[in-house]
C-alpha cells in the first residue's frame, strides 16, 4: 500500500490536537500524523492539477444533432448525456497520423531494400532477419492503427444525481452485484480480501440495489467466519465513511493515509470518530489473525464432546454445526477440491424504509444521526467441487456467481474483483451506470472496463506493473472503435450479454431460453425471462426459506453447467488459460460494444506482484492464455461475426504477439558475434543497413514521444514499458510459446501457476520482496544473453586494444555500430540485472560500478589469453 506524503501547513490551522499513530501504532513524534478527511482534502489540489495536464492535449467532441439538444429532464421526457466524450487535439493528432503512415513506408522501403541488397555472409540467417523485419512491422501496425482515433470517455456523475436521485422520491438507479473472488485463504490474504469487500459495502450507490458477493472457491470455514466478523465492523465502519465522506473507502488503504487535518465545526468530532474507528478496526484485525486458532480450537473441543460415530477432523461452526466445506484435517467429501456447495445470506437484503443513524452512547460512542445505518445484502458462495469433474477455474466460480446472483438479486450488472483489489474512488459504479444508461451507445453497451492501479508498486515501477502505455494509451485507442477488450478485474457487465443474448440493435424478438442453454433450474430459467423483460427493473426480493435456499445451492452443484451452453455462449468462457480476453472476445463478436472509464480519482486499486519471478509467472500466464485463444476454434482470423475489421486486428494482435518473442531471441543473441575469431555481417553494405535499421527503431520512439502527450505518462512509464518488454520477450514469452507447443502436440490444457498475493512481512522494507532472487527455469535465456552481451563487450575492447592499428576504416565502423547494439541490449536488460543481483540493487547505482569491472576483466582476460596462444600456440590464431 501506498503512502501519500504529508503536506506541512500544519500551524496555519492553528489546532492542538494530539499526535495520532502512524501505520506501525508508533508516534510520530515531531512529524504530525494524522486523518485525511472526506474526499481527499489535502490532496484534491493535486488531484485537479494532474487531471488539468492530462487534458490540455484533449478537447470535447461536440455531439450529433440528434443527441445534442437537451433533454426536457423536468417533464420526465428523453434521456440525458451521462458521459462526455474528448479526442487529441489536431495540432498533436495529425502530426502523430503522419508520422505512423511515414514509418509505414519507411518500413516497406527498408524491407525491400534488404531484399534487393541480399549480400550476406550467413544466407539463412539473413532470410531469418528478413521473415523478422517483416513480422514487426506488421505487428507493430496491427498495434498501432487501433489508435489513429483515441477517445478519453469521461461519466459525467452529476447529470446521473440529478435524473436518478432526485429528493423526494426513491432512487431509480438499477441493480449491481458485485462478485469477490478468491481461491485461497493462504495464498491469498484474508485482510487484503475483506478490504474489499469493505469498500464495497460503503459505496456510494443505492443502498437496496447493490449486493456483494464473495465466491471462495476454497470453501473454507475461515473465509466465512471472517466475512461475519467484516459484517460486524462493517456496520460501524460505513456509517462513518458516508457521515465524513471518506476516500477511499477500504480501512487499510485510508488508514496509511497521511496528511494535515482539515479545518472546520466538525473537527473535533472526526478526530473522536476517527480515533475509535482505528481502535475497531485494529481489534477486528486481531479478530481475523485468531480466526485459524478460533475455529481449531473450538473445533477440538466439540469433537471430544461429541458423540463416536462423529469424525474427530470435524470443522465445527460456531453455532455448533458441522461445517459443509473443506475441514481443517482434510477427510473424503470435506477437503479441497471435494466438498458441499454452500450458500449463506451473512447480511440480509435491506428494508426499504431508510433507518437513520442513533445517537451516542457508551456502546457506539459515534454520532450517526442523520446517516443511513443499512448496508447492502452480503453472500457467501462456495460451489460445489467432486472428484474428476473439472471445475474451469475461476470462469466456473464466476458462472455459479452468475447463476446464486440471479437467484438471490438478479440485477442487470454483474462485476467482479479480484480478492486484492478495493474501490478507491466510492462514485466507481455510479461512473460505469453512466456509460450503460447513456442514450447514444449505452442499450448496445455490453462492458466498461477500468483501468488497473495498484498500491504496493515501488516509486520507480522497476518491472513495469503499472503498465500506463497499454492502459492510458491502447485502450484510449479501441475506445475510438468497438471498445476495450475485457481485462479481468474492475469491469462492470450487462447481464444480459453475459447470458450471451444479442444486442438490441441485432436482437431477435424470441430469445431461446431452455433447459438445454442455461441449465435444468426452473427457479434459474425465470430469472432469465425476467432479465430479459425488466432489464432496468427493481428486482423484488425472493422469499429467503430453507426451502428456497436448498434449490439456490443446485445451481453451484458440480455437475451443472454439463451437457449446457455454459462456458461456450454463456457466460465466461471455459478451456482457456485465461477467461478475460476470450469473454470480452465472445461479447464483441455478438455485436455488444464496450467502453473504457477514466475518473479524476482513480476507480479501483489492487495489489501487484512485487518479486521479479511473480511479475513472470504472471506475464506467462496471460501471454500462454492469448496463445491459447489464437489456436483454438474462437480464434479472432476468423471466429466473431460482428467484429469490426480494426477490432478484429486488435484482437490478433492481443492473441498473437508472444511469437514476436522468438524474432527478439535472435536478434538478442546477434551481438555475440564479436566472440567469434572472423567478422560475420548479416547484411551488406553494414553500415547502410545499420543506419537503416536505427531510423526505423527511432521513429518508433519519436511516435512514443507523441503518445507520452496525449496518453499523460510519463517519460518514465513508456521507457519501463520498452525494458519490460524486452525481459518478458527472453523469459516469460518463450515460455508460453512452449507450453503452446506442448499443448498443440499433446492435446492437454495448458496449466499456469496462479500468482501468490502473500506479501513478505519486513518492517524495515516495504519492497524488500523485490529484492529477493527466486530463480525459475524461464529466466535462464535472458541469463545467457545478459553474460554475453557483457562478455562480448569486454572482448570487442580487448581487440580494439589489439587490433585498431590494423583495422580499416570500415572494421572500425562495423565495430562502432556492433557495440552499439551491445549497448542497447544492455539498457533494456537492467532491470532483470538489478533482479538477478539481489539485495545488492537496493542501491541502483552499483550496476554502473559492477558493468564496467565485468568489461574491463572479460577485455584483459582477452588481451592475456590472446598473448599467451601468440606466443606458444601461434597456429591456433590463424
Amino acid at each position: 500500500m501506498t503512502t501519500s506524503p504529508a503536506t506541512h501547513d500544519g500551524a496555519a490551522t492553528g489546532l492542538s490536537e494530539p499526535l495520532l499513530p502512524n501505520r506501525n501504532g508508533v508516534h510520530a513524534g515531531a512529524l504530525v500524523v494524522t486523518p485525511v478527511v472526506a474526499n481527499g482534502h489535502g490532496g484534491g489540489d493535486k488531484l485537479k492539477g494532474d487531471l488539468k495536464a492530462k487534458d490540455k492535449y484533449w478537447k470535447d467532441v461536440d455531439q450529433p444533432d440528434d443527441v445534442a439538444a437537451a433533454p426536457d429532464l423536468e417533464n420526465g421526457g428523453g434521456r440525458p448525456l451521462l458521459f462526455s466524450n474528448r479526442r487529441v487535439k489536431n495540432i498533436i493528432l495529425y502530426p502523430y497520423r503522419v508520422l505512423i503512415l511515414i514509418r509505414v513506408i519507411a518500413v516497406i522501403l527498408f524491407v525491400g531494400w534488404r531484399i534487393k541488397h541480399n549480400n550476406s555472409d550467413v544466407m539463412w540467417f539473413w532470410v531469418m532477419s528478413v521473415v523478422a523485419d517483416v513480422w514487426f512491422s506488421l505487428s507493430w501496425l496491427s498495434y498501432q492503427l487501433p489508435k489513429y482515433n483515441p477517445i478519453k470517455m469521461i461519466p459525467d456523475l452529476a447529470t446521473l444525481r440529478k435524473q436518478f436521485d432526485t429528493p423526494g422520491r426513491s432512487s431509480q438507479l438499477p441493480g449491481i452485484d458485485v462478485i469477490v473472488t478468491t481461491a485461497s485463504a493462504t495464498d491469498e490474504p484474508i485482510l487484503y480480501t475483506m478490504n474489499g469487500v469493505l469498500s464495497i459495502l460503503a459505496a456510494d450507490y443505492h443502498i437496496g440495489r447493490c449486493n456483494c458477493y464473495l465466491s471462495d472457491d476454497s470453501g473454507s470455514l475461515v473465509l466465512y467466519e471472517a466475512l461475519v466478523e467484516t459484517a460486524k465492523f462493517a456496520a460501524l465502519w460505513v456509517p462513518f465513511c458516508r457521515k465524513h465522506q471518506i476516500e477511499p473507502r477500504a480501512p487499510e488503504s485510508y488508514f496509511e493515509l497521511e496528511g494535515t487535518l482539515c479545518g472546520g465545526a466538525s473537527h473535533k468530532e472526526f478526530i473522536q470518530d476517527y480515533k475509535h474507528v482505528r481502535t475497531q478496526y485494529d481489534e477486528f484485525k486481531k479478530h481475523l489473525d485468531m480466526l485459524p486458532n478460533t475455529i481449531r480450537q473450538r473445533s477440538d473441543i466439540y469433537s471430544r464432546t461429541g458423540t463416536k460415530d462423529e469424525d474427530a477432523t470435524v470443522t465445527w461452526m460456531a453455532d455448533g454445526t458441522q461445517w459443509p466445506g473443506t475441514w481443517l484435517d482434510p477427510t473424503e467429501k470435506h477437503r479441497p477440491g471435494h466438498h458441499a456447495g454452500i450458500v449463506k445470506i451473512v447480511q440480509s437484503h435491506p428494508e426499504h424504509v431508510v433507518p437513520l443513524g442513533v445517537q451516542e452512547s457508551n456502546d457506539n460512542p459515534l454520532n450517526f444521526d442523520d446517516v443511513d445505518m443499512r448496508l447492502p445484502m452480503l453472500v457467501y458462495v462456495a460451489r460445489e467441487k467432486s472428484p474428476g469433474v473439472e471445475h474451469n477455474k475461476k470462469a466456473g466460480a464466476l458462472n455459479a456467481e452468475l447463476r446464486i446472483s440471479a437467484l438471490l438479486s438478479n440485477a442487470p450488472f454483474f462485476i467482479n474483483f479480484d480478492c486484492d483489489h478495493y474501490i478507491n474512488n466510492s462514485e466507481a459504479l455510479r461512473a460505469a451506470i453512466c456509460f450503460m444508461l447513456d442514450p447514444r451507445e449505452g442499450d448496445n453497451t455490453g462492458f466498461v472496463q477500468f483501468p488497473q492501479r495498484f498500491d504496493n508498486v515501488d516509486p520507480t515501477d522497476r518491472y513495469g506493473n503499472h503498465n500506463r502505455v497499454f492502459f492510458d494509451g491502447a485502450m484510449y485507442g479501441l475506445n475510438g472503435q468497438q471498445g476495450p477488450t475485457y481485462l479481468g478485474t474492475g469491469c462492470m457487465f450487462r447481464r444480459l450479454a453475459l447470458y450471451g443474448i444479442d444486442p438490441p440493435c441485432w436482437r431477435d424478438e424470441d430469445i431461446i431460453v431452455d433447459s438445454n442453454r442455461f441449465g435444468n433450474s426452473l427457479l434459474f430459467l425465470n430469472s432469465v425471462l425476467a432479465a430479459i423483460k425488466q432489464e432496468e427493473g427493481v428486482t423484488l426480493q425472493p422469499p429467503l426459506d430453507d426451502s428456497f435456499l436448498e434449490e439456490v445451492t443446485k445451481v453451484v452443484s458440480s455437475s451443472y453447467d454439463d451437457s449446457t451452453d455454459w462456458g461456450r455462449g454463456i457466460g465466461y468462457i471455459y478451456n482457456m488459460a485465461t477467461e478475460d480476453i476470450v469473454t470480452g472476445f465472445r461479447i464483441h463478436g455478438q455485436g455488444w460494444r464496450s467502453m473504457y472509464a477514466t475518473m479524476e480519482r482513480e476507480a479501483f486499486r489492487g495489489t501487484a506482484p512485487i518479486n521479479l519471478t511473480e511479475r513472470l509467472r504472471q506475464i506467462v500466464r496471460w501471454s500462454g492464455g492469448s496463445l491459447e485463444m489464437f489456436f483454438s476454434h474462437i480464434s479472432p482470423l476468423f471466429a466473431g461475426r460482428r467484429l469490426s475489421l480494426v477490432q478484429r486486428l486488435s484482437y490478433i494482435n492481443f492473441t498473437i504477439y508472444p511469437l514476436t518473442s522468438l524474432f527478439i531471441l535472435m536478434y538478442a543473441f546477434c551481438p555475440v558475434m564479436w566472440l567469434l575469431p572472423t567478422e560475420i555481417l548479416v547484411q551488406r553494405p553494414y553500415t547502410r543497413y545499420i543506419v537503416y535499421l536505427i531510423i526505423v527503431i527511432a521513429m518508433i520512439h519519436v511516435i512514443g514521444m507523441f503518445e507520452i502527450m496525449w496518453a499523460g505518462i510519463t517519460w518514465l512509464d513508456w521507457w519501463r514499458n520498452e525494458q519490460f518488454f524486452m525481459i518478458g520477450s527472453v523469459t516469460a514469452y518463450p515460455t508460453a510459446v512452449l507450453h503452446m507447443v506442448v499443448n498443440l502436440l499433446t492435446k492437454k490444457g495448458i496449466h499456469f501457476r496462479v500468482t501468490t498475493k502473500q506479501p513478505v512481512a519486513d518492517t524495515d522494507d516495504k519492497y524488500a520482496e523485490m529484492y529477493e532472487v527466486h530463480w525459475v527455469p524461464m529466466m535462464v535465456p535472458a541469463v545467457v544473453i545478459l553474460f554475453s552481451n557483457i562478455l562480448a563487450i569486454g572482448v570487442a575492447i580487448g581487440k580494439s586494444v589489439l587490433y585498431m592499428g590494423t583495422w580499416s576504416a570500415a572494421q572500425r565502423r562495423h565495430g562502432a555500430l556492433g557495440l552499439l547494439f551491445n549497448l542497447w541490449i544492455m539498457v533494456l536488460l537492467y532491470p532483470f540485472a538489478l533482479a538477478i543481483i539481489g539485495r545488492w540493487a537496493k542501491r541502483t547505482g552499483i550496476l554502473f560500478i559492477l558493468l564496467p569491472i565485468a568489461f574491463l576483466s572479460t577485455a584483459l582476460m582477452y588481451i592475456g589469453i590472446h598473448t599467451f596462444l601468440l606466443h606458444f600456440f601461434p597456429s591456433m590464431l590463424i
